[in-house]
């Protein structure tokens, strides 16, 4: 029986949505984050932009030291053997999704009629090609705004995918267009025709990421190819956002239809949605809405009184599933007498006072020091106090972390 996958978008399409970010040792977090999560593929990065590549090959190494397994870390780039080729030479990236317009509307509006249908399947051949005979271990093709593409087009597309080595093909569902029945119709049609697994990336600007990413997933199942379905960490994407991690793992695994299907990779842990949904709120600075999926404050509050004596008597009166279940349940507890903190400015005194609270013990003063140095340019990279998962991070990786750090502008010539 086919199943569900999740690949998670947050550290290249989240990252991506307009006045936020994050900064690189806290897109290492969520790749760490993502893992212990099982999540089967994070989408990390862009191994081609120069801001990237420290940051993307430190990450890599985590994954021959074991750190990051089994979770595949997998670049995007464009649909360009120049992209590929860039990729390639400046990071050592073996998994890669690359990325071209389909629709006709893209097609002329962005081309402004420097390529038209032929011209496309062409560079994503290209680029397959290129990839596959380069070593990339993995590919996958994306329709970039398959949603509004010709379905006879995008089919042929497929087809051109399959024919050039691609593992699966990617459906963007890129401006929100879709709704489940007609994505359901769409991606059904799509894989029958091709036999490739289907990616399902759906954006929120009508309401239905979620729910369309249902609705294509299964509809990939029902044609017998695994589906992977692109989420992001509390919905963060461009424009109104993409389909939200928490949320699809419920409704792949909870929902009335779904649920006895058992379609969901036994690797996920919800028991982690806690932790990664208040640490990605905290790096990015968006507060988790109160009636947020399963991590929100009133996500298991109950007042109504016909409610609460409900819950009380017996929970399944009125939750739908346990709130241990997402790691949740036990008490936060807020210091509010004196606190020692480091960061860009902290002395060895205080730093020492943290790192022994947090029970980490440095073999000699030199390397206390040295990672003194490390939290400080952390502090400075972040911009915001470093968490304990960060600092503990620093102090067990802390040439990793130097590396993820490293920024350096390219150098051009004056004339």
């Amino acid at each position: 029986m086919p199943k569900i996958y999740i690949i998670d978008v947050t550290n290249r399409d989240g990252v991506q949505t307009s006045r936020i970010g994050l900064a690189k040792l806290e897109k290492t977090m969520i790749n760490i984050m993502l893992n212990e999560m099982g999540v089967y593929q994070s989408e990390f990065g862009f191994p081609f932009t120069n801001h990237e590549v420290s940051y993307i090959n430190a990450n890599l190494e985590l994954v021959e030291m074991g750190v990051l397994k089994p979770i595949v870390l997998s670049g995007w780039c464009r649909a360009l053997v120049q992209d590929v080729e860039l990729s390639l030479k400046q990071t050592t990236v073996k998994d890669l999704n690359i990325s071209i317009s389909v629709s006709d509307i893209m097609i002329k509006g962005k081309f402004q009629g420097r390529k038209n249908r032929q011209d496309i399947l062409n560079s994503a051949a290209d680029a397959l090609d290129y990839a596959r005979e380069h070593g990339i271990k993995t590919i996958g093709l994306n329709a970039e705004d398959a949603s509004r593409a010709d379905m006879d087009y995008l089919i042929e597309f497929g087809l051109v995918a399959k024919k050039h080595g691609a593992d699966r093909l990617r459906y963007c569902d890129t401006l929100g267009y879709d709704d489940p029945f007609s994505i359901y119709k769409r991606i059904k049609l799509l894989a029958q025709e091709t036999q490739l697994p289907i990616e399902v990336h759906c954006h929120n600007d009508l309401g239905m990421a979620v729910g369309c990413s249902v609705a294509g997933a299964k509809a990939a199942i029902d044609a017998g190819v695994d589906a992977y379905i692109n989420t992001c960490v509390n919905g963060v994407g461009e424009r109104a956002g993409n389909a939200d991690l928490v949320s699809t793992i419920l409704a792949v695994s909870k929902s009335s239809n779904m649920a006895p299907l058992n379609l969901l990779d036994e690797k996920i842990d919800l028991s982690k949605a806690w932790q990664i949904g208040r640490y990605a709120a905290y790096a990015f600075g968006l507060p988790i809405s109160i009636n947020q999926v399963g991590i929100g404050n009133n996500a298991f509050a109950h007042e109504s009184g016909i409610h609460a004596d409900g819950a009380l008597k017996d929970a399944h009166n009125y939750e739908l599933y346990d709130y241990k279940e997402l790691g949740r349940g036990e008490p936060i507890l807020v210091d509010t007498g004196r606190q020692i903190t480091t960061g860009e400015y902290g002395g060895i005194r205080g730093f020492r006072n943290v790192y022994d609270n947090l029970e980490v013990e440095f073999k000699n003063d030199k390397e206390a020091c040295q990672v003194l140095e490390l939290a400080r340019y952390a502090n400075v990279h972040t911009q915001k106090p470093l968490t304990d998962y960060e600092l503990r991070f620093i102090a067990k990786y802390p040439k990793i972390v130097k590396k993820i750090m490293t920024v350096a502008p390219p150098v051009y010539n004056e004339d």
